[in-house]
């Protein structure tokens, strides 16, 4: 058995920017990235022709979005500003230590997150209650290539964790991204049933049931 966490209103909560499009542009114009006038409109474009279920990464939709307008970005501006644009403040939520310490007596734990900002996740996690080492494995999906619910995203967390995808718990939000483990056999818990401080109360039963 093995389980994994959503972080963004799972384990933590972090604030994120009310306009994206003009947060970002205005990390551009700092970087000297000549920001076209209809940003607003080029910001919501589809850019990248992705399969269904990918993620396409932030930095890469905005140096797509740029060069639709044709607008260069040097020295991996749009990178650059992305990160800068989504810095977030960051506060762990009641019982998500405890949560996460349940689970870890019980077998290895992961971050199974969509996040299209690199970095992103690595900075919530240094700004939380939690550090890397109480995590086996973090997977995210800007960093593996497929966002919740796709089942390659819950297939690999389970590959980083040694379990089988049927032997995954996930813990999350949000029905329809997390619910997704459900398509490769693992299991769902989610917080509009079981509110976060239930958790290890909630393992400990599913791991009673399991060991019948």
């Amino acid at each position: 058995m093995g389980v994994s966490f959503d972080l963004f209103g799972t384990l933590v909560t972090a604030d994120r920017p009310t306009d994206p499009a003009a947060a970002v542009a205005a990390e551009l114009a700092k970087r000297d990235v000549d920001v076209p006038d209809d940003w607003e409109t080029a910001y919501t474009e589809t850019h990248v022709d992705a399969p269904a279920g990918a993620e396409v990464p932030l930095p890469a939709h905005v140096s797509r979005a740029l060069a639709s307008r044709g607008v260069s970005n040097e020295e991996n501006a749009a990178r650059r500003a992305v990160v800068a644009a989504f810095d977030p403040e960051v506060e762990t939520r009641p019982g998500a230590v405890e949560a996460v310490d349940a689970a870890r007596d019980l077998g290895p734990v992961a971050i199974c997150s969509n996040c299209s900002v690199p970095e992103l996740v690595g900075r919530t996690l240094v700004r939380s209650a939690f550090d890397r080492d109480d995590f086996d494995a973090i997977v995210t999906s800007v960093g593996c290539g497929w966002r919740k619910p796709a089942p390659e995203i819950f297939e690999l967390t389970a590959s980083q964790l040694g379990v089988e995808p049927d032997e995954l718990v996930h813990v999350g939000d949000d029905p329809r991204a997390d619910g997704g483990v459900d398509g490769v056999g693992g299991t769902a818990i989610l917080l509009e049933d079981h509110p976060l401080e239930t958790i290890p109360d909630r393992l400990a039963e599913y791991e009673r049931t399991r060991g019948l």
